[in-house]
């Protein structure tokens, strides 16, 4: 009889060594991870209201090829409540610039931003300071870039072959 117990515990004992051994292995090539940390859960962004402000500056800058373009979006903006001379048209510096974009300084500009580009059929918005005044960084000022997406031609994505 005391064979058998023998022989159970061996048994036994290499089974739990075996399982030791797998658990180890895992543990140690990193399949298992006994502390995990949790995984950040996305949080979501704000949603920003469009709101038309016409308190704000408006600088239209026409960067394509297509002449009169900051005229035109001129007028529509002051058509939508803006004052005239608050809205400024020009030209750019470049002719090639892609998707027509609302760029504003403070995150609490968006909103405004984001009528303005309701207003004008549609626009991307994008936070920078590139064309804030420099002569008064406080002003509230939103600036359109026209972008090729606005011609009478918009370019066309070509697929990739």
């Amino acid at each position: 009889m005391r064979g058998w117990v023998v022989l159970l515990w061996a048994v036994l004992a290499t089974i739990v060594l075996v399982a030791l051994g797998i658990f180890g292995t895992l543990l140690v090539t990193g399949r298992v991870v006994l502390f995990p940390t949790p995984t950040p859960t996305a949080t979501p962004l704000p949603i920003v209201t469009p709101v038309v402000d016409p308190t704000y500056e408006v600088l239209v800058l026409n960067a394509t090829p297509e002449q009169g373009l900051a005229t035109q979006m001129k007028d529509v903006v002051v058509a939508a409540g803006w004052a005239e001379d608050t809205v400024l048209a020009s030209e750019a510096g470049s002719t090639d610039f892609p998707e027509t974009t609302i760029y504003y300084y403070l995150p609490a500009d968006e909103a405004a931003a984001a009528g303005l580009a309701q207003v004008i059929g549609g626009a991307k918005l994008e936070q920078s300071d590139v064309y804030q005044p420099v002569d008064n960084p406080e002003a509230k000022q939103l600036t359109i870039v026209i972008g090729l997406d606005r011609t009478a031609n918009p370019p066309t994505e070509t697929p990739a072959p």
